[in-house]
């Protein structure tokens, strides 16, 4: 047990304060403070010494220099049951500071409110974390409190042990408080990084908060959690039970494909992160129903994505199926009441969630890769006709769908469409053939149409035969990245069967 007899506190966030100094003063720890905290402790009409007095030292440069002082670092720093460590503080008066009660300048906050580069400068606090890691480092003699969310465990902890902490108390503190330190760097190395656009450092440092523990992962025997780099961009959650690993996958997998929709339209079904169906016609409800058509088995227990407002019709609808969760860019009330007859359906509202720049992450052991999200956004001049059937407008503005469906599908993976709508997947099989059967037999299986049938590929085909066996299932309109040593005999097929051939200029594999 350490008593603790001073207290050093120095805040950006003055809320929730009171109790905390009045736990302090019960117990006769004196007080020493700085700048706008000195002044909000005053308030309180609770004695204070301002550090420029304890240190006999006016702050300087602005502010930038006020708690940079030997006597306060020593009083924080030294041992207290080190004989050479009491000597120097006697030899320099100094006296023991037992309690560092920081927290830093909002950093964070600034750079998501302005791109003034000299006021987020100013917003990188120095004094703040030299205190925090100085009492972290000490934690043995000195107690750190780091946010206003430890107030009452410090105050429990004092009256519990009659103004004083214990070792496991001060240890634990101290643990929070470097990754306090080493989250707040992290934010500042990133954003200096993101300055120069520099996206892949020497050293790659990643801040991000927990948001929930998870009852397992992906098995019941593996552990997992949570996390966002933006702690107010989170999944909401309005109905049904407790989300799960795979449902927070395939709801990552569901929301990456609906942004890449046209504003306000689309319906993407996922099943185990594959879309099994996807429709982006403009009329909401028949665009559900065109993307349920697509596997309807599938779509049995996965996740369906609507980039737009749910209303009581197509509530309706969807209460028909069994679902595990339904994402909507807003519910209407009568939705919603319909919706909640399920009890365990879970409801997410992605009317909030926004998208910045996105990395994804892929980790063994020690190891980890990162890449950019292919979130390019298409448009015809991203793409080449190579045959001599010329696609019009419709039949263009359907290639590019698929194609764009298709680059959210596991490798290898073959799309058929038909209206803005698939009408087969195939996915995750290591022969592209055996995708091209999937797909087409999906389409035989669940569309019964007229309709023109086009296809997408997520990269080239590297022999005749997968193009010759889409053809052969009446497919009459292809796109495709290019990049194959056989691509001439690709197009010369192509056009021997008045095939539309169009090839991407990108190749868009998801593995």
């Amino acid at each position: 047990m350490k008593k603790i007899k001073s207290a050093l506190i120095s805040l950006s966030d003055k809320s929730s304060l009171k109790p905390l100094l009045q736990e302090l003063k019960k117990n006769n720890i004196k007080i020493i403070s700085s700048g706008g905290t000195f002044k909000e402790i005053q308030k309180f009409k609770i004695r204070c010494l301002e550090v420029s007095n304890f240190t006999g030292f006016n702050e300087i440069l602005d502010g930038r220099v006020k708690t940079l002082h030997p006597k306060i670092h020593s009083g924080i720093l030294n041992k207290r049951n080190d004989s050479s460590h009491l000597n120097d503080m006697k030899r320099n008066n100094f006296e023991n500071i037992d309690l560092v009660v920081v927290n830093f300048y909002p950093f964070e906050k600034t750079i998501k409110e302005t791109n003034n580069h000299k006021k987020i400068i100013e917003n990188i606090d120095i004094g703040g974390p030299t205190m925090v890691r100085a009492a972290a480092k000490n934690y043995h003699d000195v107690t750190v409190i780091t946010s206003t969310d430890q107030y009452s465990e410090l105050i429990n902890e004092l009256k519990k042990n009659k103004g004083k902490t214990s070792l496991k108390f001060r240890q634990k503190m101290s643990r929070i408080a470097f990754n306090e330190t080493a989250y707040y760097d992290s934010v500042i190395s990133n954003y200096l990084n993101k300055l120069d656009n520099i996206k892949f450092p020497k050293k790659k440092i990643i801040h991000t908060n927990l948001i929930e523990n998870l009852r397992y992962g992906e098995n019941p025997h593996q552990e997992s959690a949570l996390y966002s780099q933006n702690i107010k961009n989170k999944i909401n959650q309005i109905h049904g039970k407790t989300l799960s690993f795979n449902n927070y996958n395939d709801i990552f997998s569901a929301l990456n494909i609906s942004r890449t929709f046209p504003k306000n339209t689309g319906t993407v079904i996922v099943k185990h992160g594959n879309p099994c169906g996807a429709s982006t016609k403009k009329n909401h409800l028949s665009s559900f129903k065109l993307a349920l058509q697509s596997d309807p088995l599938s779509a049995f227990g996965g996740i369906v994505s609507c980039n737009y407002k749910i209303t009581e019709k197509i509530a309706l609808e969807l209460n028909k199926i069994f679902l595990e969760v339904i994402i909507a860019r807003g519910f209407d009330k009568k939705a919603l009441r319909t919706l909640k007859l399920k009890k365990n359906l879970r409801l997410i509202d992605s009317s909030n969630i926004s998208f910045s720049e996105i990395l994804k992450f892929n980790s063994l052991d020690s190891f980890t890769l990162i890449q950019s999200e292919d979130s390019k956004v298409f448009s015809k001049k991203n793409f080449h006709v190579v045959s001599k059937r010329k696609p019009n407008k419709l039949q263009f503005n359907n290639l590019i769908f698929a194609f764009n469906v298709c680059r959210h599908v596991k490798s290898n993976a073959i799309v058929l469409a038909s209206d803005m709508s698939t009408i087969g997947i195939g996915s995750g099989q290591p022969s592209r053939l055996d995708s091209c059967q999937i797909a087409i037999d999906k389409m035989k299986k669940f569309f019964n149409n007229n309709t023109e049938i086009i296809a997408a590929s997520d990269a080239f085909f590297p022999f005749v035969d997968g193009i010759e066996r889409l053809v052969q299932s009446g497919v009459s309109a292809i796109i495709q990245p290019a990049g194959s040593i056989r691509d001439k005999e690709i197009i010369k097929f192509a056009n021997d069967t008045d095939t539309i051939l169009v090839f991407s200029k990108t190749r868009h594999f998801r593995h």
